[in-house]
């Protein structure tokens, strides 16, 4: 008897995670089409342009026939390129998104917590599968025996070394008010009094940081197309193309959904309960209309001053307010 129940226990749990990996497959890729026609709308709202128009109702189709393209071309491999290590980056910058969204709390309906799986390491889960993106880069640019590609991976690695230090010291920040790890009871620490009003300038260190690893103007160094072609990807076609820009705009939404969830009280907001998951979105898409915005307006950074931002701004201005948490929660 207690074995069929553990069977069926079991079975049931692996049944739920299969529907949840469907379910998380379909909606990062959705969302990264529907990131990609925004972000083009947005850029050409800034430039004072219309942006896609032909492919659908203001070219929201676009996108669709650009992935439809991309998955029609050739995969094209340098013959003196690493023929592992190239098939396998693509695959393992991907890889990460899909972890890191199981532990995103996105609301709550009665007593059910809509999450995968709560962990109670569930942010330094998210920071440590986080970071993993970097060598996949690394691999990208190494393996294709191209010395721009390798050079933009070079830069990709010194860049999230240099911002990954201000997030996980206001992480510890958050951690430090909230007295705990899960994601969920973060949410629920902050109630309707969000920890973005107690700590406005460690949601701006995270922000800004966040947009740097996420390679995006005015921190996209590792993608500079006027110094290195395209960076650590040129050398790929294709859906291995593709799956890079999968990733950079899945990784977009993460970084949004995770400071909505520190910062803004997660799906917490008016109204009634089952429109915590609308919150929850809509907190997230602003943040990523943020990204949008500061891509389309600010130039370029150089590689030292991107770096120098970092160790010498961020860091100490983020130790600094650690420092003065920890002294006014000892008080």
């Amino acid at each position: 008897m207690l074995q069929t129940i553990w069977n069926n226990e079991i079975g049931f749990e692996l049944i739920r995670l299969v529907v949840a990996a469907i379910i998380i497959v379909g909606f990062v890729t959705v969302n990264a089409l529907f990131l990609i026609w925004w972000e083009r709308k947005v850029s050409a709202d800034i430039q004072l342009r219309l942006g896609p128009m032909v492919v659908g109702p203001h070219g929201i189709f676009q996108s669709i026939a650009d992935a439809i393209k991309l998955v029609s071309k050739e995969l094209i491999r340098p013959s003196s390129s690493d023929p592992w290590t190239f098939r396998l980056a693509p695959l393992l910058v991907f890889f990460p998104v899909l972890l890191v969204l199981v532990t995103i709390p996105i609301g709550k309906l009665g007593n059910t917590l809509l999450v995968v799986q709560d962990l109670n390491t569930g942010l330094i889960f998210i920071l440590a599968f986080s970071g993993i993106t970097v060598i996949s880069i690394f691999m990208a640019g190494w393996s294709g025996n191209n010395k721009y590609s390798l050079l933009g991976a070079v830069r990709s690695v010194s860049q999230v070394i240099a911002y990954e230090l201000p997030i996980v010291i206001v992480a510890i920040t958050v951690i430090l008010m909230c007295g705990s790890m899960k994601m969920s009871e973060i949410v629920a620490a902050q109630g309707s009094f969000w920890y973005v009003l107690k700590q406005p300038l460690a949601f701006l260190i995270y922000v800004t940081a966040a947009i740097a690893e996420t390679n995006r103007a005015p921190f996209d160094i590792p993608e500079a197309e006027s110094e290195l072609v395209a960076g650590y990807h040129t050398e790929f076609s294709g859906m291995r193309f593709a799956l890079f820009f999968l990733a950079e705009y899945s990784n977009l939404f993460i970084v949004s959904a995770v400071a909505t969830t520190l910062f803004l009280g997660g799906w917490h907001g008016p109204g009634p309960a089952w429109l915590g998951p609308v919150w929850f979105f809509v907190k997230s898409y602003f943040i990523v209309f943020l990204a949008m915005w500061v891509r389309w307006t600010y130039p370029r950074l150089r590689s030292d001053q991107l770096l120098n931002f970092s160790w010498k701004v961020l860091v100490p201005v983020s130790l600094v307010n650690l420092l003065v948490t920890a002294v006014v929660m000892k008080i």
